[in-house]
This record gives C-alpha cells, structure tokens and sequence, in this order.
C-alpha cells in the first residue's frame, strides 16, 4: 500500500505541482489516442455487417402447383371393326366433320355374302325336312285315331255278339220246354208224333243258333284285342314322329340363328360413325386388311366436340394433397407461348401412376376451347392455385428463416433481388408461429408473426401484436461479414452489447 505525503511548504508545494502537470502533459494525449482507437474499431465493426432486405409488401398471395400434362379432347371415340376382312372404300379422312351413322368406310363383303347365302340355303332345307317331318307325325296321330275307332267296333261287335247269345239260349230254352210239353201230350194221345219231331228239330237248331253266337262273341273279343294292341302300336310310332318333328323344328331354329348371324356380319362390313364429331385419327387404308379374332382394330379416332377440351395433368405425389375440384388453373401451350389459357379442375384421379420410382397422379381439367386454338395432344405447362389470401402481409420465405448471429448463405432470388437465408434453417409452415426481423434505426428488430400461408419465395404473415408489422417496413432477409451478436429487440438508435450496427 503506497501513502502520499503532500508538502507543507509553499516551495514543496509548487514543485510537486509542477510536475504532477508535467506528468499529465503525456498521459492526456495519451488516454485521447486509446479513445480514438476504440471509435474507429466501433465504426468498422458497425461496418463489417450489411443487412439485405425486403420490403413487407400487402398484397393477394397464391399458393399453387405446378406440372406439365396433355391436351385431349373431352370425349374421345375409338371406332374399330367387330369382322375381319380388307378395307375396300374410305368415306372420311383426318379432320372429317362426322354425323352419327354416316359411313366412315366398308370392308370387302364378298366373304360374307356367301357364307349368308350358304346359310339361307341350309335353313330352306332344314324347313323342308321339318315339313316332312311334321307330315309324318300327322300321319301318326291319324293312324292313332283309326285304331282307336277300330277297337270302338270291336267292343260294339262284342256287344252284339253277346245280345246275340241271349237271344238265341232263350229261343234254345223255349224250344226245350214245348218239346217237353209236346212228348206229355203225344203220351198221352193228344198230339201228334210229327209234332213232337218238329220240336225236337227246333231244339237242335236252337242249339246250333248258341254255338254260333258264343263263337261270335269270342271272335269279337280277339278283333278287341287286336285293336287295342294297334292302338298301342301307333301311338308309339306317332310319339317317334313327333320327336323327329320336333328335331326338325329345332334344326331349323338354329339355321335361322346362323342365318341372322351371317346377316349381322355383313352389316358389320359397313363402318359408320356412332356420334357427332371430328375425325382426329385414320389407322387404316384401301386395301389394309384387318383382323378381329383376338381384339378389336382401332380404326378412327372421333373427338365429339373439340370446343371443350381437358388437359391431364401429371401431378406428384408431395402436391397432390392440395388439389381438389374447382381450383382454378391457368396454362400454357408451345404453340402460343404469350398466350394463357384458363381451366378448373374436374377430376382428381385415384389410380397412380409410376415412372422410374416417381409416383404421379392424373388431374383432369376442364378448358373451354370455343376459339379452337387447342388441339389433341398439345403440351400444357399448368399452374394449379390450390390456395389464397387477399390483402395480406407478404414478406419472402428467407425472411422467416433469418435469425442474428448466425452463418448465411447464398439463397437464390426472389421477387425482390437476389436475398440470402440463414444455413439449415427452415420456413415455417401454414398455420404455424415464426419471427421476422425488420430494420428499424440501422438494427434488427424481432417481430413474432403467425405464418398465414407459404408458397416457394413468399410467406403471408399476421404479426402477432397488432401495429407491430406495417407495409414497407424493411425485413432482413440476410446478412453478410461479421455475425451479429444479438437477437433482442434493440430500441431505434441504441446499439446493443457487442457492436451490431447495421448498413443498409
């Protein structure tokens, strides 16, 4: 510990003074140099970092996808041939303005023609054997009927026979009784003996009349018989007739089949047009031959209206998820590059398709082609609005991904300039809370915002204090030389610790 013993005297005094000014005759100078130092190395550490800005636009923002498709028309016609043969006349060629049912081409018919004509022969043939046939079962069912009336007589010519016998056994019964009464009588003296022989001739007689009648009725009985057994006989040969009747019939049924059959075919032989439209493809010419065994020929294409067109569009699978029907889009064609073509989505497709490991999925989209500029088959490059906002704040994407004090780096370009963004950050996504930072007195002011909706350069925020965020405020996109070292909010002409000042 040092102890300073001033001087009492006044010589001691002034000489103690005299060099204490002698001393701060150097420290002075000195102590302004250090100063000085200090500013300039302020100043170049404020220079050392630049801040790259943006200004915060409102505006409408749109989210959208892009892809490329195909230019179809919306209802497209393929016509082919269902018979196989050689085209023989074309009516129509490309471009073709069709009518529903108008020829568009025929096949040879030749072939055709005589395999119907082979047919009709068959099946007048096949009527004629029916014909017979059917004669012959009619015959059957007569010769049925004639035996059944035949054994009708028969049983009546039993009957008879069997009347027959009564009568006669009771002639025979009679004729027994007066000769037994006539013997008494010649006995007795009352009758004569030629009487008496007369009777018994009668009995004989009678007799013989009863042989007679039951040998009648037996007879009867054997014809009865036999009726029955004819009866029998012709009903199964007119049953046979009557199958093969039938058969013929049936013959005749399937000749007719193929008759109608090779009818069909030749009408085939003539192509027309199944709607209204333009023809947009020709596959086939004179004199081509054309086979349909194993699938159908195309042979014309028909496009039924080319003033509503569609574009399929091939759309990856990280997009899809935002496309829905009725978002409106907007393309264009190679063949009117200045020009843009408006559509709405009809139709999100389910089936995927993949391509070398890359999964895509089919957008149709509906287009009104009333000038007739867009043909078949044209490219479109088409960008689907799948979101919006009106009148929002709109600032660039890196403006969300920059922070102080950290590394930056190249970052493309944006609507406002070339712009850098903070290394292996990322920008927050819709509906989600993030920071800006605006410019404001030469620093870096930290503004909380909610991310509205995101496209690949803008962002639409809402800042979460309201007034905190205005158009033209200045958001920091980048930075270059040295970091900051503050992430704060610096009040507006206040440096904060560490020497961040801004140069815009």
């Amino acid at each position: 510990m040092t102890t300073t013993v001033f001087p009492t005297s006044p010589a001691a005094l002034a000489a103690t003074l005299a060099r204490l000014r002698s001393r701060w005759l150097w420290v002075v100078p000195a102590l302004l140099l250090v100063l000085a130092l200090i500013a300039t190395t302020l100043v170049r550490a404020r220079a050392t970092v630049q801040y790259v800005t943006a200004p915060v636009a409102q505006q409408d923002l749109v989210q959208n996808v892009t892809a490329s498709g195909t230019v179809n028309p919306q209802n497209d016609v393929t016509v082919g041939t269902q018979v196989s043969g050689t085209i023989a006349h074309l009516y129509v060629d490309y471009n073709s303005t069709v009518k529903a049912g108008q020829v568009l081409a025929t096949l040879d018919p030749s072939t055709f023609q005589a395999q119907l004509d082979q047919a009709k022969a068959a099946l007048a043939q096949a009527q004629a054997q029916a014909a017979a046939a059917a004669a012959t079962a009619s015959g059957g069912s007569a010769s049925v009927s004639v035996a059944h009336d035949s054994s009708a007589a028969q049983a009546a010519a039993i009957g008879a026979a069997t009347a027959n016998v009564a009568k006669t056994q009771a002639a025979l019964t009679l004729a027994q009784t007066t000769l037994t009464r006539d013997d008494a009588l010649l006995a007795q003296g009352y009758l004569a003996q030629s009487a008496v022989d007369a009777d018994r001739a009668a009995v004989a007689q009678d007799a013989s009349d009863v042989a007679a009648a039951q040998a009648a009725v037996a007879q009867a009985r054997a014809a009865a018989a036999a009726a029955s057994a004819s009866i029998g006989q012709a009903g199964s040969s007119a049953a046979a007739q009557a199958a093969d009747a039938q058969a013929a019939q049936a013959a005749v049924t399937a000749a007719q089949a193929i008759v109608a059959q090779d009818q069909l075919n030749l009408s085939h032989t003539v192509i027309t047009s199944p709607v209204n439209g333009t023809v947009v493809a020709r596959d086939v010419s004179v004199g081509q031959t054309v086979a349909a065994s194993l699938q159908t020929p195309t042979l014309f294409s028909i496009a039924q209206d080319l003033h509503k067109m569609e574009v399929d569009i091939n759309v990856g699978e990280p997009d899809i998820g935002n496309v829905k029907p009725g978002d409106p889009v907007t393309f264009s064609v190679l063949a009117y590059p200045n020009q843009t073509f408006t559509g709405t989505v009809a139709q999100v497709r389910i089936n995927p398709q993949t391509v070398n490991n890359v999964v895509t999925y089919d957008v149709v989209v509906l287009v009104d082609n009333a000038a007739g500029k867009l043909l078949p088959g044209m490219t479109a490059n088409a960008t689907i609005d799948v979101a919006g906002v009106k009148g929002a704040l709109v600032v660039p994407t890196t403006a969300l991904q920059w922070r102080p004090g950290m590394p930056t780096q190249a970052h493309g370009t944006s609507p406002w300039g070339a712009t850098t963004a903070t290394a292996g950050a990322a920008a927050p996504a819709a509906g989600s809370r993030g920071s800006i930072y605006v410019l404001r007195g030469g620093l870096p002011v930290r503004v909380p915002v909610t991310v509205a909706l995101t496209t690949t350069t803008q962002a639409a925020v809402t800042p979460l204090q309201t007034g905190a965020l205005a158009p033209g405020d200045a958001a920091i996109v980048g930075s270059s030389g040295r970091a900051a070292a503050t992430s704060g909010h610096a009040p507006a002409g206040r440096p904060p610790l560490g020497g961040l000042h801004g140069i815009h």
